[in-house]
């Protein structure tokens, strides 16, 4: 029997959230797989897609009487505004009917709002981990995977993730000859290295403009090699070191050292990406040593920053 794979859709869903993992899963088929793919909205009807074309629809969710994998798309649509209340009850009734739940990016909020995810670990784009950490505290986010598995709920990260979740699925269903196939056919890894903080931006978020942070952010700007201890960094900004952490965790959600850190790594893969080579780029990070530089990056990014620059530099 076929395996029914439910891809639900929504009006402003991003494309590549269903196109990839379809695509997977009909590829699978030209290798012995056994999937019937649905495409489900609310209503049955075309919805609109984040590139402004309608994506066409087979079902609705209330009529899909059972799957084998129910797997919700993500989209803009989805974070920091209300959901449709009809697409968290169709949800909530088709993961009644199917065996393991699945989402692509920011379709964990879908999952979420159903209360499906409560209690599990997740994931979702690393733009978003922190908001859906603090709007479902129930829930365990890790934030660096490309994708979680708890039970059979499974959650991925940003967008082409969604490849790498179906793909898994499929190694599942059917082991991993078929899913290296499958992988090789669609010119992807089966396996990507490191996780998805290799693409995000570590430190984005200012304090406000009255914070006595200020000063101590442009410290560190402008000399990252310098020793920057929370005491030193403190007494910049003329606190306590406690009071420091305090206003640190309370405006940057993070302590004053894994600032540091992260800045200097932002500021690495900067270098790396404009084509330095890892020993300018230790320096000019405030790193001190390649080694130290080959260390932060295996722990933090999963990969070498040889491998980052190979992988990130331009085409050129």
């Amino acid at each position: 029997m076929s395996r029914t794979v439910v891809l639900v859709v929504f009006d402003g869903m991003k494309l590549l959230d269903v196109a990839g993992p379809a695509e997977v899963f009909a590829e699978a088929n030209r290798f012995g797989g056994d999937y019937r793919l649905i495409v489900a909205s609310v209503d049955g009807q075309p919805v609109g897609t984040s590139i402004g074309i309608p994506f066409a629809v087979t079902d609705r969710i209330s009529d899909v009487e059972s799957a084998d994998t129910v797997m919700v798309a993500g989209g803009d649509a989805v974070v920091g505004r209300p959901i449709d209340p009809a697409l968290v009850e169709g949800l909530k009734l088709i993961a009644t009917r199917t065996r393991r739940l699945a989402s692509v990016c920011t379709g964990a909020f879908v999952l979420a709002q159903a209360g499906l995810l409560s209690g599990r670990r997740a994931t979702t784009h690393w733009r978003h981990v922190g908001r859906l950490a603090r709007a479902f505290p129930d829930i365990d986010v890790q934030p660096d995977a490309i994708f979680v598995r708890d039970g059979d709920v499974f959650t991925s990260a940003g967008v082409s993730s969604g490849i790498d979740l179906a793909l898994a699925l499929v190694e599942r269903d059917h082991g991993t000859e078929m899913a290296r196939g499958v992988a090789r056919t669609l010119v992807v890894y089966l396996k990507r290295a490191g996780g998805q903080s290799q693409f995000s931006v570590l430190v984005e978020t200012d304090p406000p403009a009255e914070s006595a942070l200020r000063g101590v952010l442009d410290s560190i700007a402008n000399d990252p090699g310098a020793e920057h201890t929370v005491k030193s960094l403190a007494a910049q900004a003329s606190l306590s070191t406690r009071q420091l952490t305090r206003l640190f965790h309370a405006e940057l959600g993070i302590t004053p050292a894994r600032y540091v850190e992260a800045f200097r790594i932002d500021i690495a893969r900067a270098a790396l990406d404009a084509g330095h080579n890892v020993g300018d780029t230790a320096r000019l990070a405030g790193f001190g040593s390649t080694e130290t530089l080959r260390r932060v990056f295996a722990t933090h990014l999963g990969i070498s920053p040889r491998a980052y620059r190979d992988r990130f530099r331009t085409s050129g």
